[in-house]
């Protein structure tokens, strides 16, 4: 039962360690979506081909960057655990952990992109365009992707520093990385793409290159300043004086972590096939919606870091057993997730106009993306209730009910009801679109059922011998 004297609006302390949480995160988060935004602005100047070309290989590299996410996710309730409860040997062991890991989907992704990337792409085309058009795309996505695959292991390693420091408190040093590694990113996107400075013009392979250098920029500061401040992050000493991580632990990640990573990757498979679906819309539907997702990314930063905020700040109050403070902490949590949302939803449906016009595409795509937008900014206060309540589960260790809660529901709902509606129906994008997002109500009310019952409120690294 919840507390009589229970609120949803958390005092001036509350509301100070929210911000120390998500304000570094959303600041670093909303930087790189921006100049993902520029990035892909950038892109679109040469073409609708080039632009869906760059944005069905980005496709296929989300698939990858989730299962990254999954997998060190999986771990990671385990190191904020372990950091709450003051165990720094158990935070060494999950940082190992989390390298063998990536390393191995790192190998994996990179096997099956050089064998079927060209296959995998053709996916996403619809045979009834202009073929020209469609097979320009498909070159233009094959080249960006063979040599963004590069970049995939610094990436990887980043992640396994980044989300480790994350969850021990510190969010600055993974934000001042971030920050650096886009603008990186962006001053060699200007070079490369173009061909500025005496440098040759690249196009699609100078926007890969500049996204490559970035990720390595970004994991030497992370990783490097990490390193040589040991005395700030004593988890770190003797972290490769052994690779050991006890096999009990291992168990225990195994049975924690798996349903976390299959969670991430089959979402992100089950994204790519919805994305598929609305591909058959044709390939403006494809440029319409590269443009609404990265408008998207850009306005969701807000509840975004309050998912992580859930992630860090609940799961220590677990770890440190204050259970009673860690459900009204999280309640308090996804309300103001909830009206975070609301108010970035309306700015978004405001200027969903403006951002099209900055792409070098028909104004059939610019109308059409416009009108995804507002329908993306009409569903943001309900996307962010169903992040943060995914977040609650997974803070207590529930991995098998976020798997059912997120990848589970998406293969077995959402995207059918996508591949129905495409095949099926003469719905214009927009309904469809608007349909596939309306779904999530559901998954909204299972949310609240799961949240309000305190199925997550658990100790996991008490289990641990």
């Amino acid at each position: 039962m919840v507390s009589a004297k229970f609120s949803l609006i958390g005092d001036k302390a509350f509301y100070k360690k929210v911000f120390s949480v998500t304000i570094p995160i959303m600041v670093q988060n909303l930087i790189t979506s921006f100049v993902s935004l520029l990035d892909n602005i950038m892109v679109g100047q040469m073409g609708t081909e080039q632009m869906s070309g760059v944005a069905i290989a980005n496709q296929l590299v989300f698939v990858f960057n989730l299962a990254i996410f999954g997998a060190i996710s999986g771990v990671g309730i385990f190191t904020a655990q372990f950091f709450g409860s003051g165990d720094e040997e158990g935070v060494r062991y999950t940082m190992r952990a989390k390298l063998y890991i990536c390393l191995i989907l790192l190998g994996i992704f990179w096997v099956l992109a050089f064998l079927k990337g060209e296959m995998l792409i053709g996916l996403f085309l619809r045979a009834g365009d202009d073929q020209a058009a469609v097979a320009l795309t498909l070159s233009e996505g094959k080249r960006y992707l063979m040599v963004i695959l590069i970049g995939l292991l610094p990436f990887a390693v980043n992640q396994v520093f980044a989300s480790t420091l994350r969850e021990s408190g510190e969010t600055v040093l993974p934000m001042k990385a971030g920050i650096i590694a886009v603008f990186v990113n962006l001053v060699f996107n200007y070079i490369l793409i173009f061909g500025h400075f005496g440098a040759p013009a690249l196009g699609v392979v100078g926007a890969a290159v500049a996204t490559v250098l970035s990720r390595f920029v970004e994991v030497g500061i992370v990783a490097g300043t990490a390193m040589l401040r040991k005395h700030k992050y004593p988890f770190l000493k003797g972290l490769f004086s052994s690779f050991k991580v006890p096999g009990n632990l291992v168990r225990r990640m195994f049975r924690r972590g798996t349903p976390l990573l299959l969670n991430e990757f089959l979402w992100s498979l089950a994204m790519s096939a919805i994305m598929q679906s609305y591909s058959t819309r044709g390939l403006a539907a494809v440029a319409a919606l590269n443009i609404n997702s990265t408008v998207v990314n850009l306005f969701a930063q807000g509840y975004f870091a309050m998912g992580s905020a859930v992630a860090i700040i609940v799961g220590q109050l677990l770890g440190a057993g204050k259970y009673e403070e860690a459900r009204q902490t999280d309640y308090k949590l996804i309300a103001f997730g909830v009206a975070v949302s609301v108010v970035i939803g309306a700015a978004a449906a405001l200027l969903a106009p403006l951002f099209p016009r900055l792409y070098n595409t028909s104004q059939e795509v610019r109308d059409l993306a416009a009108s995804l937008l507002r329908i993306a900014a009409c569903f943001m206060p309900l996307t962010a209730f169903c992040h943060t309540c995914y977040f609650t589960l997974r803070s207590g260790g529930k991995t098998i009910m976020t798997f059912f809660f997120d990848s589970f529901y998406v293969m077995v709902l959402v995207y059918p009801i996508s591949f129905l509606l495409s095949r099926y129906t003469g719905l214009p994008m927009q309904s469809l679109y608007a349909c596939v997002c309306a779904v999530d109500f559901i998954k909204a009310t299972v949310g609240f059922i799961l949240v309000r019952k305190g199925v997550w409120i658990n100790n996991i690294i008490s289990e641990i011998d």
